[in-house]
């Protein structure tokens, strides 16, 4: 009777105002109707008792009713996984919609074996098990969702056989930036694979096995924290890590057997892309990383400008700036060629920030910086990133931070395009500057600030820091030492042409030399290990042709139509020859035009003045433009 008398004005209710309504109207039912039923008993105690009883029940009703139909509801929903199990993979939908989970809302126990079901849908049909994984991340049963997620990206990973598969495995994993130790691990083997997909980009099978071996390393070190660790998830990941370590200390040792067996020269340049700190290649620079320091420490505080010509080493610099700096200061590179710049609003674009110096700092000096959530920047986003500054410099302590914008002039066309407001950040840029001691900004391009008004209207003595060529002696290592053990050695014939037709020009010194290289490998053994003055003449014809992409550039986005008449002017001329002022006066109708054009064509480092003519100062360069039909 007191079952009825609660279950028929609980379904009632439930129906019509959802499951509290029916609780209470079930409470109600069940007490009122006993007071009534008695209420001509001259004994009031047993009715106001079971009344207020059948009352306590139905306000309860959330806490007792999970536990005593617990038993139940696993037993059915294991039924239901049984029947999954058997059923033909292709018969849909499955009986998942079924289980308690979607049904049964009071029910704040885990479901044991729900996170199991969900992983047997998701073999089967991913988009179905999307759905039902959606749902339960609204629900008490999120737990499920989320260990189902972690065991499907941790088979996805143990399935990774082959070098190329981990190359592409950080394309499906699911990260974010949270903080729990399973995150952290998938952002660990995402970030591995990423490097591999880098290190089988690489044009030369000795940068290939130096990349890889830098992997190898990595997992190694990944195995022995996973092996010391405690943490839960560290016994399902170390597999993982092993089966990943085996597969990439195969693809090194495949690749050292070949090179060995044909007694190749390993080509160790890298033509194209900015060297990171983990390459041995990178030489010299310490003239520069020694002014940078020295302008880090003025008491003034004065942001920086690292400006220089495009291919000649900025990018470089900056990703090196680590190890030439003491580890005092920490630099914080953003490269705002990427998401950066590209964002669609300001939360966006404080969010990519973040995460950029998030990565810089991890990688650059160990030092876990806090993460800086996105839902934190959508009220007011200059304000919520000027707290996330806080609590970084809570973990620098005494550390100085260097904030390094690298092609800081793309961010001008986020301005020109409208989708950043160029007064807030550009604002919030020198609040930093003058409100942060333990801040420092080092912008990097190929503009100088007097191209761009608004930026130096609000940066302020900016100290210039010039890269250009390198000095004679890191030329020379680049050309005759750039890794140790490298077997090929030059004549100093040789090497002292190299040095006339780059003139130290970093990106060019190594395109002429890893031509050389090439062509030596094609020649018999016997020689393969000397490099002489006609290896050089002859491997330049093939450097304008693999480096045409530099050269256009020039030609096509660092020139108008004037300074390139002139640059084809003075090509035609030959080697070192200087055209006298008055041909190209007597050449150009108008006097201020080809004024104009020698003064850019001189500050872009791409002519020079020699008594009363100019000239190209790199003969590389001259030779393409002499290649180009008139």
């Amino acid at each position: 009777l007191s079952l009825t008398l609660y279950a028929l004005p609980y379904t009632l209710a439930e129906r019509i105002a959802g499951p509290w309504s029916g609780a209470l109207a079930g409470a109600l039912g069940s007490g009122g109707a006993f007071f009534l039923f008695f209420a001509n008993t001259t004994d009031y105690i047993p009715v106001l008792l079971f009344s207020f009883v059948g009352i306590l029940l139905g306000f309860t009703l959330a806490w007792w009713r999970p536990v005593i139909f617990y038993p139940f509801i696993i037993i059915w929903n294991f039924l239901l996984f049984r029947l999954d199990e058997r059923r033909a993979p292709a018969q849909t939908p499955h009986l998942l919609h079924r289980h308690s989970a979607f049904w049964d809302e009071f029910q704040r126990l885990p479901l044991v074996g729900l996170d199991t079901h969900l992983l047997l849908v998701m073999e089967r049909n991913r988009q179905e098990a999307e759905a039902a994984m959606a749902y339960l991340n609204t629900t008490r049963q999120r737990w499920a969702a989320r260990a189902a997620q972690i065991e499907q990206d941790a088979r996805q990973l143990m399935a990774c056989h082959s070098i190329a598969a981990i190359g592409e495995a950080y394309h499906r994993l699911s990260t974010s930036e949270a903080t729990d130790s399973a995150s952290a691990l998938l952002r660990s083997f995402s970030r591995i694979s990423q490097d591999v997909d880098a290190a089988m980009r690489q044009e030369s099978a000795y940068n290939r096995r130096l990349a890889l071996s830098a992997v190898e390393d990595r997992l190694d070190g990944l195995l022995r924290e996973l092996t010391r660790s405690n943490d839960r998830y560290a016994a399902r990941f170390r597999p993982i890590a092993a089966h990943w370590r085996e597969v990439v200390a195969d693809v090194v040792q495949q690749l050292a057997e070949e090179a060995e067996m044909r007694q190749e020269i390993d080509n160790p340049y890298i033509i194209g892309v900015p060297l990171t700190e983990k390459q041995e290649i990178f030489v010299g620079r310490s003239d520069i990383s020694s002014h940078i320091e020295q302008l880090l420490l003025d008491r003034r505080r004065p942001p920086l400008l690292l400006y220089g010509q495009r291919r000649v080493g900025k990018t470089s610099l900056l990703n090196n700036l680590g190890r030439l700096l003491p580890s005092t200061i920490v630099p914080l590179f953003v490269d705002l060629q990427g998401p950066v710049s590209q964002a669609r609003d300001h939360a966006g674009f404080w969010y990519n920030m973040a995460r950029s110096m998030i990565r810089s700092a991890q990688r650059q000096r160990d030092l876990i910086l806090p993460p800086l959530a996105r839902d934190a920047l959508a009220a007011d986003p200059f304000t919520g990133f000027d707290e996330w500054l806080d609590q970084v410099e809570t973990v620098l302590g005494e550390h100085l931070a260097l904030l390094m914008l690298d092609e800081f002039e793309v961010l001008d066309m986020a301005f020109a395009r409208g989708r950043l407001d160029a007064d807030g950040v550009l604002g919030m840029l020198r609040h930093v500057i003058q409100h942060r001691p333990r801040w420092k900004v080092l912008l990097a391009g190929s503009h100088t600030l007097d191209e761009f008004q608004r930026w130096a209207s609000y940066l302020i003595n900016v100290q210039v820091v010039h890269i250009s060529y390198l000095r004679e002696e890191e030329a020379r290592q680049l050309i005759e030492c750039p890794v140790e053990g490298f077997a090929l050695r030059y004549e100093p014939e040789a090497t002292a042409r190299v040095l006339a037709l780059t003139r130290g020009h970093p990106f060019l010194v190594q395109l002429l030399c890893a031509e050389v290289v090439a062509l030596k490998n094609e020649q018999p053994a016997e020689e393969r290990r000397l490099a002489r003055l006609v290896d050089v003449e002859t491997a330049v014809p093939r450097a304008l042709d693999h480096g045409s992409f530099f050269f256009a550039d020039i030609a096509q986005n660092q020139v108008d139509l004037t300074e390139a008449e002139v640059l084809r002017l003075l090509a035609r001329q030959g080697e070192e020859t200087a055209v006298p002022r008055q041909v190209l006066v007597d050449y150009f109708p108008s006097l201020m035009a080809l004024e104009n054009a020698l003064i850019r064509l001189q500050k872009r480092e791409l002519i020079e003045r020699i008594g009363d003519g100019y000239r190209f100062q790199v003969e590389l360069i001259r030779r393409w433009f002499a290649r180009q039909p008139a």
